[in-house]
Order: structure tokens, then sequence, then C-alpha cells
């Protein structure tokens, strides 16, 4: 069951999610959040929902979170880094999330049989079920090709242009079943894409944990220098060809990498390299969602 107390009594934080604010409905935790910031609140509070009814995705998207089987929680910080280093929050996020959703899953394996297996050993059969958790870039954490996570970065400002505060929303299907036909073929959960039940406080305090160490790192050089080969290791479209659903025109390419920014470095058939950066840019597999 998902509380705050069970939250809390798997936390091994120093600070994210230690001003934890459960809810058992909400409108929009980002919103929850928000007010959080406004009201002076801490660096790492953290908003956690049972069910979110008017929850908001990228590009104006809807995301609901139905209860008693996913996860809907917002997280506000208070960055000491430039208003232009801020998007990379967002891949930090998906990347932590994706480790998070690892070392549940592993926990949740281990609780079934009955005794802790080798973390390295426990990776190696995750990844070859192909039920290793992945990132769609620049922030889509995917399993066995399907969509089980989104999240929406909303930065704050002062009226002095200064930052105020980011919140970061992320939604995590966890143990939904069944999708709608609309949206089935690209969205799943780590139960339909695994068969493991797996326990939301859990996924929630690993995600906590993952992001801490990784925004740490980032805080060092205001980049994604010391992350670079972290998120690469789980970057789906790497080395893969990708069709780049530009405005301007759609065109194929092959992924590479990212760069320091976190931009995704693509290279054309004439060999010309491309940096792609997030925004109204997307990138796709050539003959599906990844």
């Amino acid at each position: 069951m998902l509380t705050k107390e069970n939250i809390e009594g798997q936390l091994h934080t120093k600070w994210a999610a230690r001003n934890l604010v459960y809810k058992e409905v909400t409108d929009s935790t980002n919103n929850d959040a928000k007010k959080l910031g406004e009201e002076g609140a801490p660096h790492g509070s953290l908003v956690v929902a049972d069910k979110q009814t008017v929850g908001r995705g990228s590009r104006g998207r809807s995301w609901e979170t139905p209860s008693g089987t996913n996860i809907a929680m917002s997280l506000m910080i208070r960055p000491d880094a430039p208003p232009e280093k801020i998007s990379m929050l967002t891949l930090i996020m998906g990347l932590s999330v994706a480790e998070g959703i690892e070392n549940a899953i592993i926990q949740a394996k281990d609780q079934q049989i009955g005794k802790r297996t080798d973390v390295d050993i426990s990776r190696q059969l995750l990844s070859e079920v192909k039920v290793f958790p992945l990132i769609k870039w620049p922030n889509d954490v995917v399993i066995a090709g399907k969509k089980i996570c989104g999240i929406l970065t909303e930065l704050h400002m002062k009226s002095d242009n200064t930052i105020n505060d980011v919140v970061i929303g992320v939604g995590i299907n966890v143990n939904m079943r069944d999708f709608p036909d609309s949206i089935k073929d690209i969205a799943g959960s780590i139960l339909s894409e695994t068969g493991i039940m797996t326990d939301r406080n859990a996924v929630i305090a690993h995600c906590m944990k993952c992001f801490e160490d990784n925004y740490e790192k980032y805080n060092k050089t205001f980049d994604m220098s010391l992350l670079k080969e972290q998120y690469e290791k789980r970057l789906i479209n790497i080395d893969k060809h990708v069709k780049v659903l530009d405005p301007k025109g759609e065109y194929e390419a092959v992924a590479r990498g990212i760069t320091n920014e976190g931009a995704l470095i693509v290279v054309t058939g004439d060999g010309k390299e491309h940096i792609i950066n997030g925004g109204e840019v997307t990138v796709r597999g050539l003959y599906s969602y990844v």
C-alpha cells in the first residue's frame, strides 16, 4: 500500500523527499509542488499522490493516474544552476527513474525468491530478457519498447528574474495491467512488461536516491559531463536509425549519443552531424515509437 510512512521507511537520501507530502487524491502534483515552492518549502520537497485527476504531460497532453496502481509525484528543488542549464534536469530525472526502477525490480525479484542475488547478475538477466529500463531521448523511460514513464519539468522565476524553484513531475506506470486502445501500442507498465508486481513505495524511494546522487554530479558542472556515459548506456536510440520529426522537415539519421548539454547527436546519410535540442523536435524509431 502506498503511504507516507511506507515511502519514508525505505528512503536512503540526505535531502531528496525528506520533506514528503502524501495525498490520496489531487488534481496535479506539479501544482501542489509549485505551491510548496511559493510557501518556502525546502529544496528536495516531494509531493506524492495515489490518484491524480488532471496531471499534465509534455506538449499539453494529459497524464491521469488511477488509484492503486501507478505513481504520480513531483519533486521541488532550488538549483544553483543558471536558467539556461535547467532543461538538463529533465534528462537527469529520466536517467534516475530508469535506474530507480531497475533497483526496485531487483528488490522485488529478491523478495519473490526469498534471497538476495548479485546485483550485476540481476542486471545482466534483466538486459537479456529485454526488461532492462532504457531511455528514449530525452527522458521517456522505456521497458521492452513501451513507455512507462512521463516527465514534465517546470521552471518558476522570481520577479527579479532569478530562479525560485524547479518542479519535476514524474508519472510512472507501475502495476497497471490494461491500457486504452489509443495508447496500448506505445504505453506499458513495469508489471505489463516484466510480469513483476513492484512495490510503489520502493520505486519512489529508489528513484529519489538515484536522483539525489545524479543531481549532485550535475551540481558540480551544471551539465551532463559527469553523467554522459551513465546516460548513454541506457539510451535506446544510440547507434540506431531514427526519424527526426522537425517542423522544418523530417529526415532520417543515426543517433550517436548526447552532448554535454544533453542534446542528441545524429548523423545523416551524407555524413553530416546534427545537434538536436528538445522542444518542438521529436525523435522516433523508423518503424516504431522507439
